[in-house]
């Protein structure tokens, strides 16, 4: 491996724990995989785990009397204390299991429209989101301030994808109920201040909604040092399974919030007048939860934590600033986003000049290299930005310069290919 300064010290043996790099591809090319903020590839020992679980241990969870039923509850709620270590959490009944950070989100979009008392959101209010947010952030406040009459305001962008922080004191004011933002974009890859954003917003007695679902897989996460009120990430990002995201709420916010979904599990009593509401977190997991997706989830986050979310970052840093530094050689080609590696996260959207980004993509795959292509569900920083879509490379702890090097080989050919040179 490169002596690329940053890089993990054993990279080729990490590398050896995720079974599908060493795939080849048509005509024997092997696998480029440079689309992880998309989904992150899976280590061999979360594979495994959850092979066990369905194996040894399946049963459903707080409700089966029986020594299954016991094994598989004790996992379920391993995970959840392995998760709220993972992200700094005062207590592991802050932590929420969804099916996707989208759905951690919309709950707290639904619920803060159905509370009662001070968390309420309605008419008068302003909910502030920014312009560069993943569609999952921007659609449930959409819907939020549709249904109750509140007001949906944002954050622009500067040229070089940085947020606009000039109009932050006019706002984020008297009226501001939420702010909600990313915390690293998953298509300009800019990294957000998001503990300065949220100490303005708790000046004003607005609660903080970040999501985290870039973040969690790079950086270390502690939620009281950011100044989140809530904060979502999923598991498929953090080299964990599909169908299993969290969402993390200070337990007074929690506690004051209604439930979001009614079903089994989620209750104290029912009664055919009214039911009562059994208390957090369970209040909001209602009907069987995605039992072996958060083993598997428990799995990942171990993984991560023994490997260290530092050298983890310092890993991205390395591997992305040597993917700008390549990228830039390519002629024709322009990335949207800071240039700077310390500004921004893995995840790098390109256009090349002359090439549609969708047969950007195919050529690449045609050369073993897999990318991203299209609007990555972003596409009001597309518009800004005046691009209908883009290329997106987005690397992880496991890419390595050599698979910069093939990108970067690939585009040059693919320039050739569309007798660009």
């Amino acid at each position: 491996m490169s002596t690329l300064p940053g890089l993990l010290p054993e990279l080729d043996v990490v590398r050896k724990d995720f079974p599908i790099l060493e795939r080849t591809l048509a005509d024997g090319l092997p696998l480029v995989y440079l689309d992880s903020a998309n989904t992150s590839q899976k280590p061999q020992v979360v594979i495994d785990t959850m092979v066990d679980h369905l194996e040894r241990h399946n049963a459903n969870v707080a409700r089966a009397m029986h020594q299954l039923g016991a094994e598989s509850s004790e996992a379920f709620e391993g995970a959840r204390d392995i998760t709220a270590a993972f992200i700094n959490a005062p207590s592991r009944d802050e932590v929420i299991f969804t099916k996707n950070a989208s759905e951690a989100l919309n709950l707290v979009a639904n619920t803060l429209a159905w509370a009662r008392g001070p968390l309420q959101v309605g008419a008068g209010d302003e909910v502030v989101i920014t312009e560069m947010e993943h569609h999952s952030n921007i659609v449930p406040w959409q819907l939020l301030t549709e249904r109750t009459g509140a007001t949906l305001r944002w954050f622009g962008l500067t040229d070089d994808g940085l947020l606009d922080l000039s109009t932050i004191d006019s706002l984020i004011n008297e009226r501001t109920k939420v702010v909600a933002l990313t915390w690293v974009s998953n298509m300009l890859g800019t990294v957000n201040p998001v503990a300065e954003i949220a100490r303005r917003a708790h000046e004003v007695g607005a609660i903080v909604v970040v999501d985290a679902s870039q973040a969690a897989p790079q950086l270390p996460v502690d939620v009281a040092a950011v100044g989140a009120d809530f904060l979502a990430f999923t598991g498929h990002k953090v080299v964990g399974p599909t169908g299993i995201g969290v969402l993390w709420g200070r337990r007074e916010l929690l506690e004051q919030l209604p439930p979001f979904l009614g079903g089994g599990e989620m209750i104290e009593t029912v009664r055919m007048e009214r039911s009562t509401y059994a208390g957090i977190p369970h209040k909001f997991e209602a009907g069987t939860p995605p039992i072996v997706e958060a083993v598997g989830l428990g799995a990942a986050l171990t993984y991560l934590s023994h490997i260290g979310m530092e050298a983890i970052h310092a890993h991205e840093q390395a591997i992305t600033a040597y993917a700008l530094d390549g990228l830039q050689t390519v002629p024709g080609l322009s990335v949207l986003g800071p240039l700077s590696a310390t500004e921004r996260g893995g995840a790098i959207a390109f256009e090349l000049e002359g090439v549609h980004p969708h047969d950007v993509a195919q050529v690449l795959d045609s050369r073993g290299v897999a990318v991203r292509a299209g609007h990555h569900c972003a596409r009001p920083a597309h518009q800004r930005f005046g691009v209908q879509s883009s290329t997106r490379m987005s690397s992880y702890l496991y890419t390595t310069p050599a698979e910069i090097d093939a990108l970067v080989e690939a585009l040059e050919y693919t320039r050739s290919y569309f007798k660009l040179v």
